[in-house]
């Protein structure tokens, strides 16, 4: 155990000179090496494993960690079939010993320089950033160069000092969940997923999930959102940064993802909570405006943030490769890190996963599926299947999934899945769920991240947004060995599709046009394509029906990217179709007596058809099915 007072009173006192920094590098076949050390020396290990000797200590070395070894030790590394990367520093110390005799009685009791301990740093990659800086300034051998190896020294040697105080001398306890939290308190603005955090901190993905749920009682992904929702709390209360730049500030490069995510973690959306929190502390800070705003009520009314079904997030670039691990993991981190290499990716924790498809598919017949991403090879017949989005499909040729992505409450097949695990949203499932229900095949829809993390657990089918009904049913079929079943539930639909035309030319409403709206706080959301689902497919596609020529021009222009507008309640009258349907909502805003609303004519004569919001969300050909049903028979009874 280290006398730490004197230790540190000691090193405070010190002259510290920088001699040397070398990078090494032992291959598997290498034997290893034994010499004397010349100096004072810290040693980083920060890849492959060792067996490593100082005098008769002996350290068993995996991923990162530091030892100190003094001047004339014996030091012997013995690198395991993996290899071993570390860093070496040497440097001398002095402590002027004829100027106080406390500090010559204390050198006599303990030299700290020559003390041998052993630590697992809290924060690896902080230090590995500064260490390999060192080393590369080092290499430029200049005076200015030289003073910044030593400066970043000093830093170096602070860090491990306050880790030997927390410690308490039990400093070569590895402590998983202690660094995780360290690294994401670092990073938590970068693109982090639970694999790169492991490819980062050089454990498993599962290994890393378990150590920190058993200590800390939740994943590190959720800790990481609630630390992102948390910081962007502070700089909502505390600065008047825009939104966009919050969300980009905290990690989320989609400021819609971020304001949904943030409602349903605090209750209340982003711009809510900051006015609460302003006027909170306006009342606070002034006795008069407390009694003042004591009587007014700060409940402001509910609204719904707009829901679309495919919002592509731009990431920054995440693979790139070096000459070593070591370099590789500097240049991905840059700065700040994004912790990604796409080599490292593949084994990072993905052995079992690797090895139970291998095993799976050996002893199952296989077949080859061509994708958008290439072939892939699958079992003829999948039993565990995990899909993302596309959940309403694959119900629909007779499969259950294992595992879902969340889906919208009120869904046309949200009673089919009662007893499907959930696995969050689509574009940020749950992986290390995902790891444990073991599937056979992963459908999802075409998202270039998504497919990086799910290929790396099972074979995956990505399925592009952008084609017909048709291809996309015909696709899953293939995949899930239910060809047949997609080709008769193909037949029946578009048999629907007639019927349902037939019996809206019988009740002499065909040729009547639809407004679908939403919303309802000072101006309303009305759709202006047939793909933004809220019903439009079902009813500008399949039925036949039209909006009204200002909306109609929109949805037949190829080139509008508008899905849906916001239009003022003072407008609304000429975007209103004969008959409006509004996409409804637990809490929507009460428009009954709302003067512009209740004088539409569709309003008045009763041609209004409530549709839940979760009911006419998606498009597969289940929730299609289902949302004609209920258009039509709505439509025929408004008219009766």
């Amino acid at each position: 155990m280290l006398p730490k007072e004197e230790f540190l009173f000691l090193w405070n006192h010190a002259t510290i000179k920088v001699l040397d920094i070398r990078y090494e590098l032992l291959k598997p076949e290498e034997i290893g090496k034994t010499f004397k050390i010349p100096a004072n020396m810290f040693l980083y290990a920060t890849g492959g494993g060792a067996e490593v000797q100082i005098d008769l200590t002996n350290y068993t070395l995996e991923g990162f960690h530091l030892i100190h070894g003094g001047k004339g030790s014996t030091l012997q590394i013995v690198a395991t079939d993996k290899g071993f990367e570390y860093f070496l520093i040497f440097y001398r110390a002095s402590v002027p010993l004829t100027s106080n005799k406390m500090i010559a009685s204390a050198m006599q009791r303990n030299n700290p320089f020559n003390y041998q301990y052993s630590l697992v740093p809290n924060s690896p990659i902080t230090m590995f950033e500064k260490i390999y800086y060192m080393y590369k300034k080092w290499e430029n051998a200049n005076n200015l160069s030289k003073f910044t190896v030593k400066s970043l020294f000093y830093q170096l040697l602070n860090d491990i000092f306050m880790q030997l105080d927390q410690d308490s001398g039990n400093i070569q306890k590895l402590n998983v969940p202690s660094q995780i939290k360290a690294y994401l308190e670092e990073n938590y603005a970068q693109p982090l997923t639970l694999e790169s955090i492991a490819r980062a901190l050089r454990y498993s993905p599962s290994h890393l999930s378990i150590q920190f749920k058993q200590q800390i009682g939740c994943s590190p992904i959720e800790y990481l959102i609630q630390l992102r929702i948390e910081k962007a709390s502070i700089l909502l209360e505390k600065t008047n940064a825009s939104l966009r730049d919050i969300a980009m500030g905290v990690g989320y490069s989609d400021v819609y993802y971020f304001s949904r995510l943030f409602k349903k973690r605090v209750g209340v959306s982003p711009t809510k909570y900051r006015q609460k929190e302003q006027v909170r502390h306006l009342v606070k800070d002034s006795p008069s405006m407390s009694e003042r705003y004591s009587i007014v009520d700060w409940s402001f009314q509910d609204y719904i943030e707009n829901g679309y079904q495919y919002n592509e997030r731009k990431y920054e670039p995440m693979n790139k490769r070096g000459l070593s691990a070591i370099a590789t993991l500097f240049l991905c981190l840059t700065l700040l890190l994004s912790a990604c290499s796409s080599g490292a990716s593949t084994n990072a924790g993905g052995g079992e996963k690797q090895a139970s498809t291998t095993q799976a598919v050996s002893e199952s017949q296989t077949k080859i599926v061509s994708t958008m991403k290439g072939d892939v090879e699958i079992p003829v017949n999948p039993e565990r299947v995990v899909v993302m989005y596309y959940t309403g499909d694959v119900l629909a040729v007779d499969v259950t999934p294992v595992g879902s992505s969340k889906i919208q409450e009120g869904a046309a097949f949200e009673e089919e899945l009662k007893t499907v695990e959930s696995l969050g949203e689509w574009f940020e499932p749950n992986v290390e769920a995902v790891i444990q229900l073991k599937p056979d095949v992963i459908i999802i829809p075409s998202k270039d991240e998504l497919y990086d993390q799910m290929q790396r657990i099972a074979p995956t089918v990505m399925i592009d947004f952008s084609i017909s009904l048709d291809e996309r049913l015909t696709k899953i079929g293939e995949v899930l060995g239910k060809e047949k079943e997609a080709k008769e539930l193909l037949v029946n639909f578009y048999t629907k599709v007639e019927d349902s035309q037939e019996k809206l030319k019988e009740a002499g409403i065909s040729d009547k046009t639809v407004s679908i709206m939403e919303g309802g706080k000072g101006k309303m959301s009305v759709v202006t394509s047939y793909t933004f689902g809220r019903g439009s497919q079902a009813i500008y596609e399949y039925l036949g029906m039209k909006a009204p020529d200002i909306i109609q021009q929109k949805i037949d222009n190829k080139n509008n990217t508008d899905e849906a507008i916001d239009v003022s309640l003072e407008v609304l009258t000429d975007y209103a179709g004969d008959y409006v349907i509004r996409s409804s909502y637990e809490g929507m805003v009460d428009l009954t007596d709302h003067p512009v609303w209740s004088n539409i004519p569709a309003i008045q004569e009763g041609r209004l058809i409530e549709m839940d919001f979760g009911f006419c969300y998606y498009n597969d050909i289940y929730s299609l099915s289902k949302q004609l049903d209920f258009i039509v028979e709505q439509l025929v009874a408004k008219t009766k």
